[in-house]
């Protein structure tokens, strides 16, 4: 029975231990609420599956364009883009997903259905019954293009910037449960670890010296670490998006495809088979430009968006 006793005490003990070691060194310290969001720029309405952060600029008369962030950066990643759209006459609206930034983190599967939900919801919330011009970075690129198969007569027209798209991926082991994820995260260092990772979207990551410690910012909220994990067990089980993407292109609805030619996550020679699938899109390479165009090169980017928008009577 003194030996039992031993084992046991020593169980709790090594338990608690490493309960304690956990909350010291896990980022996400604090919860997303009223009080929390009294910090954050914009607005929120809440929608079916929990609150939605989002920001509106550029005149009311202006024609609706739509951001979608990227799968884990909020929706800061449009900066440049956002201010540069609003400046131009466009009523511009950027949102971000549950899970990210300011929104809520709901018990939910975190799919591209989620996702597609939370933009039909949002709309109908601001009350914009006409198309939008809808665009994605990176992958947002896969949820507006799941957006547009689902509600066609809601969009007006695509903007890609270096999209990403849903062609499936294998789960690596650490994401298939929560417990390896947050093991992972917390003492293996992937929290760190994907927050310097942000850098690698930038061709020239010495001229973004803030935007790593913006990204940690996002990591101290509950519940961030496990909607990315769910994302990307979504990603590696979905069906492949390439017959969305031919579908899509058989459409006249007009296409513009910006893509920074030094990307090292989405290689710029992938914008051969997109514009394969998409034969009416118009391309845009930008020069000196890694994952992030519209940050590097806003004076390329910008112009070429607004005549994008302006060529289709927006």
């Amino acid at each position: 029975m003194r030996f039992l006793k031993w084992s046991v005490g020593l169980v709790l003990a090594f338990a608690l231990a490493a309960f304690i070691a956990f909350r010291v060194k896990d980022p996400e310290r604090r919860s997303i609420n009223d009080e929390a969001r009294k910090a954050a720029p914009g607005r929120f309405v809440r929608l079916s599956q929990g609150v939605t952060h989002y920001e509106i600029a550029g005149p009311d008369s202006g024609s609706v364009v739509v951001l979608a962030a990227a799968f884990s950066v909020p929706a800061y990643l449009s900066d440049s883009l956002y201010q540069g759209l609003a400046d131009s006459g466009f009523r511009v609206i950027r949102f971000d997903y549950y899970g990210r930034g300011w929104s809520d983190r709901p018990d939910a599967r975190y799919d591209l259905d989620t996702f597609v939900r939370q933009l039909d919801e949002l709309l109908d919330s601001l009350r914009i019954g006409k198309p939008v011009n809808l665009g994605g970075l990176s992958f947002g690129a896969a949820i507006v293009t799941d957006f547009t198969a689902k509600h066609p007569d809601r969009v007006r027209s695509l903007i890609y910037v270096d999209p990403v798209f849903n062609t499936g991926r294998r789960l690596r082991k650490e994401e298939r449960s929560w417990l390896a994820w947050s093991y992972h995260n917390v003492f293996q260092g992937g929290s760190e670890a994907m927050a310097q990772s942000q850098l690698d979207d930038f061709f020239h990551p010495e001229r973004q010296p803030d935007w790593v410690a913006r990204y940690k910012a996002g990591q101290q909220w509950k519940g961030t670490r496990e909607s990315l994990r769910r994302t990307r067990v979504q990603i590696a089980v979905a069906p492949h998006q390439g017959d969305l993407i031919r579908q899509l292109g058989a459409d006249p609805r007009p296409v513009l495809i910006v893509w920074g030619r030094q990307d090292s996550g989405a290689p710029f020679a992938e914008s051969t088979a997109l514009l394969a699938a998409m034969p009416r899109a118009t391309l845009v390479p930008v020069d000196s430009a890694g994952h992030l165009p519209h940050i590097e090169q806003p004076r390329v980017v910008i112009p070429a968006v607004v005549s994008f928008l302006r060529g289709t009577g927006s």
